[in-house]
């Protein structure tokens, strides 16, 4: 193999010689731009879901040393973001994956609740203007 050879084969011939003569370790935007667009929606709008609900476990202080990361403030907005992510996909994510992020939220806000010394009123919790009062 000569160096003027690239290693492994391009999706596009013609990008080749740009895209190693610039900088070898650059990443390929055009081939990333291809990755994002097989991904379906729903699997992306799922995947940003899950990392909500995690970020807000963590703010809740549900993670190991959950107590030296708890901030409720940060909670509070992700749960909120969370809920209207949810709401606002509702039709274009199928019920099979709706359900179980619906019930991760309902958790996150029963744990903020739990975890507030002076809880919000029923209806003013973090993301209950989208899925109205939450009781446990």
């Amino acid at each position: 193999m000569s160096d003027t050879s690239p290693a492994a084969p391009f999706p596009d011939p013609s990008a080749a010689p740009a895209a190693s003569a610039a900088a070898p370790e650059s990443p390929d935007f055009d081939a990333m731009t291809r990755d994002i667009a097989d991904v379906p929606a729903v699997e992306v709008i799922t995947t940003v879901a899950v990392h909500l609900m995690s970020a807000a476990a963590v703010n809740l202080g549900l993670a190991e040393e959950g107590e030296a990361h708890k901030d409720l403030d940060e909670a509070r907005k992700l749960i909120q973001a969370l809920a209207g992510l949810l709401d606002a996909s509702a039709t274009e994510v199928s019920s099979f994956h709706a359900a179980p992020l619906r019930d991760g939220l309902k958790s996150l806000q029963l744990a903020f609740r739990e975890a507030s010394v002076v809880p919000d009123e029923p209806g003013q919790g973090p993301g209950e203007k989208y899925t109205g009062p939450v009781f446990g």
